[in-house]
């Protein structure tokens, strides 16, 4: 009887034959030429040697596995990852850990190093966006990044076009949109604001991030959307960023793959449980 085909991996690939040490000790044993000189027993001084070289063609062959398997896909990629993004020009120069990074409340701190993860999301971004200027297209790209934000536009007050008073639409549920222009200089019309809604939080994964270095839990800004937005905007227009709307990051261990309700039900005095919410 037939059955389905495995569809669970997120990223199915090739998997290629590999041949280890003991296939290779065979196959160069089968080489040597036969005669009471050349003895297949595996104590023998010379199939000791066979055995040596069979073990570095099993290692180079397990490593070119691993090249073909997982390295030449920019979704998973790790030993390589350095050389991907130094052909497509990454990381920006914004956005390089140690690079200076100027503050929303004026000060100024160094850019932190992203996780392997962070950094393969954006590779694949920058390899698969084909660019646009619309509202929907940056954020689109703050999605991609992990962020989830609003973008304002404004336009002055022009007579004979707009009308004093409530000149607001109204939604299909009934509430009052935004206000259609502003009284203000005319060149407010190429300023647009970027309302960070969420703050982003970056839970250490396996393989998305590195023992030793990366916290279990990072609490970040967008350091990297501000760049990438700065760096895409229309070239005749300023971008803005609003922090004022970023709630608190909610359920601190959401990440924790699974609810501490049974846990907390037990335990209600454990300092886990102590900092709602707990859920």
């Amino acid at each position: 009887m037939a059955t389905e085909p495995d569809t669970t991996d997120e990223f199915p690939r090739d998997v290629h034959i590999r041949r280890g040490q003991d296939e290779y000790w065979h196959a160069l044993s089968a080489m040597l030429p036969q005669g009471i000189a050349w003895p297949r027993w595996p104590t023998t001084t010379i199939m000791k040697v066979v055995h040596g070289l069979a073990g570095v063609m099993g290692f180079m062959d397990s490593r070119a596995g691993d090249m073909l398997e997982r390295e030449s896909d920019p979704r998973i990629t790790t030993e390589m990852l350095d050389q991907w993004e130094r052909a497509w020009g990454l990381p920006i120069p914004c956005v390089k850990p140690g690079t200076v990074h100027l503050n929303p409340d004026g000060s100024t701190s160094l850019v932190p190093a992203q996780t392997i993860g962070e950094r393969q999301k954006t590779l694949v971004m920058w390899m698969t966006l084909l660019g646009g200027q619309s509202r929907e297209y940056f954020q689109s790209v703050a999605t991609r990044l992990g962020y989830s934000i609003t973008i304002s536009e404004y336009r002055p007050f022009m007579c004979g076009i707009d009308r004093c008073g409530d000149n607001r639409a109204y939604h299909a549920d009934g509430s009052l949109g935004p206000w259609p222009c502003q009284i203000g200089h005319p060149r407010m019309r190429f300023a647009w604001t970027v309302h960070i809604q969420k703050t982003k939080l970056v839970w250490f994964r396996a393989s998305k991030g590195q023992c030793g270095l990366d916290p279990h839990l990072s609490i970040v800004e967008a350091i990297d959307l501000e760049c990438i937005l700065r760096t895409w905007r229309p070239a005749h227009t300023e971008v803005l960023f609003d922090y004022s709307g970023t709630g608190p990051p909610g359920n601190i261990y959401a990440g924790t793959g699974e609810s501490l309700e049974p846990f907390c039900t037990a335990n209600p005095s454990d300092v886990v449980c102590a900092r709602p919410p707990y859920l």
